[in-house]
């Protein structure tokens, strides 16, 4: 009955869906566990009538101008600059920290000293991670690090991944850089939008094609099944395509452990003030149980008396109890990764897309980008 099967309902796996069935003519069965499509970028209505991200604030950025056209044909779009800022010392201040935040927490003339330090040391534009200015030989720069390091990234960095930033892998702590220069967008990219109607629908428009069946509600293990080196779909060999989207070690049944992951508790409050901060995102570093605050009618403007308001409580993943939103990248867990990796050699036919089961981190248009050039690569 089908070509490809694809588990998972997210960008990644419908991206895929649609380029199977719309350009290669495959029937392709969609496979998802929950009740509706779009993954973790899900987002609704609410009740105060704001459009609300079930799973923490997606904001859609790229340069990829093949992401931006494909994704164009699905979805209007509402032009959105990102803004983000965070308490510090009783003042809310943009970042990522840039020029107007120096202006704003130094007195002016150390403000200039520190500008001209990092504009001799790294050029105009540019974007340093912390941790690299850390090991700056110059005396100002080395203070700045720290007072950066101190005051934003340490107690955030350890709330949100419960650990120290050492710990953490490269790749994720320069996610948080110094820019020099004074555009406090917290993305640079030469496309920055949200889609009018919401994740939800542009996820749901990809998938509208005749070729594609989607099954909601549905466990993939119920319906595929991995027998030594074969695969079966309904208790019948299946020699196509599968496209997988989940967790590996879920793929396998955990036999080597459940790899860590690090979840949220997302807890929305209805505040009776038509509007509640000045920015979009506010992050709380330090004394807070929280790492940020956000208010969705900043992102999506609503015609309402109350505005709604996301608090995001980083925890542990537990399997069964919470959903797991990042992989922890440690050396250690790339080590138990490596050998569901190895297992996955077994079955050639699998093709493992997005941040769960490539286990690495994704933003939105990197996982469209990746999904289009997998299925350039299987027809080639």
């Amino acid at each position: 009955m089908f070509d490809v099967v694809i588990v998972g309902a997210g960008f990644a796996g419908a991206v895929l869906a649609e380029r199977f069935a719309a350009q290669a003519d495959k029937k392709v069965l969609v496979i998802e566990r929950r009740q509706r499509v779009a993954g973790n970028c899900f987002d609704e209505v609410d009740d105060n009538g704001i459009l609300i991200h079930r799973y923490g604030p997606h904001l859609f950025h790229t340069d990829f101008v093949d992401v931006w056209n494909y994704l164009s044909q699905f979805t209007e779009w509402d032009v959105y600059h990102h803004r983000v800022k965070a308490m510090v010392d009783g003042q809310i201040v943009p970042i990522p920290f840039n020029f107007n935040t120096l202006q704003q927490v130094f007195p002016k003339l150390l403000a200039d000293r520190l500008e001209g330090a990092l504009l001799k040391n790294y050029g105009y534009g540019q974007k340093v991670p912390i941790l690299e200015l850390k090991k700056s030989a110059d005396s100002l720069l080395h203070f700045l690090a720290d007072y950066v390091y101190r005051k934003i990234f340490l107690h955030y960095t350890e709330k949100q991944w419960g650990k120290a930033p050492e710990q953490i892998d490269g790749a994720v702590t320069a996610r948080v850089p110094i820019f020099i220069g004074r555009d406090d967008r917290y993305f640079n990219d030469r496309f920055q939008a949200v889609p009018r109607k919401g994740y939800t629908k542009l996820i749901e428009n990809i998938l509208a094609h005749k070729n594609i069946k989607l099954m909601l509600n549905t466990d993939s293990a119920e319906i595929l099944n991995l027998r030594e080196d074969e695969i079966y779909l309904f208790d019948q060999k299946f020699d196509g395509t599968v496209i997988y989207t989940g967790q590996l070690d879920e793929l396998f049944n955990f036999k080597f452990g459940v790899l860590p992951y690090r979840s949220v508790e997302m807890k929305f409050e209805t505040v009776n003030t038509e509007h509640y901060q000045e920015a979009p995102t506010v992050n709380y570093p330090d004394n807070y149980d929280f790492t940020r605050i956000t208010e969705f009618k900043n992102i999506h403007p609503a015609q309402s008396p109350r505005t709604t308001i996301l608090k995001e409580y980083p925890q542990n993943y537990v399997k069964g109890e919470n959903e797991p939103y990042y992989p922890v990248f440690t050396d250690e867990a790339r080590a138990a990764y490596e050998k569901y990796s190895a297992e996955l050699a077994k079955f050639p036919q699998i093709h493992v897309v997005g941040r769960l089961a490539e286990y690495r981190y994704y933003d939105m248009d990197d996982v469209v980008k990746h999904a289009l050039d997998i299925f350039t690569g299987l027809q080639a």
